[in-house]
């Protein structure tokens, strides 16, 4: 009974879903562009990893199609920072842990409402334990990065948050 109570007042607005994100229901379709690489610090996969990453968060949570150009909303980004770092320090004064972190720059474009458009930078880490090297971690590192990365942007740009 209470559904059915609440569906009219879900319904009259058109723009929020239940995924969290807020579209507003002229919006139908999204660019995301190949994240350029800038950092100066090499992996290979990581751009090609973050795109693809980003593009299915938005296929799972919106109902925009993705389009090759032209798309109502348009995501370009590039990695401009790739770093890792010695965060605990032992009494010894050798690292303990260290800390991969992943930074990326966004060009948000609505073409509908441009007064929602915004250039931001975001940033991700992860830690790792000094005895393991950068290599045999990586990988898993980049994936818990890119998650968070795409949970961030995909609320910068449609959830409003």
């Amino acid at each position: 009974m209470a559904i059915i109570m609440i569906m009219p007042f879900l319904g009259g607005c058109g723009i929020y879903s239940f995924s969290g994100t807020s579209i507003q229901p002229d919006v139908h379709s999204i660019t995301i562009d190949l994240f350029e690489y800038k950092a100066l610090r090499v992996n290979p996969t990581l751009s090609n990893d973050l795109t693809e990453a980003l593009k299915d968060k938005f296929r799972k949570m919106t109902r925009l199609e993705q389009v090759d150009m032209d798309g109502d909303l348009e995501i370009q980004g590039s990695i401009t920072g790739y770093d890792t770092k010695s965060i605990a320090v032992t009494s010894d004064e050798v690292a303990a842990q260290n800390r991969l972190t992943v930074t990326v720059k966004i060009v948000y474009t609505n073409r509908k409402y441009p007064e929602e458009d915004f250039e931001k930078s975001f940033s991700a880490y992860s830690d790792y334990d000094s005895t393991q090297s950068l290599d045999s971690v990586e990988s898993s590192l980049c994936e818990d990065i890119i998650d968070i990365l795409c949970e961030d942007i995909l609320n910068a740009t449609v959830a409003n948050w």
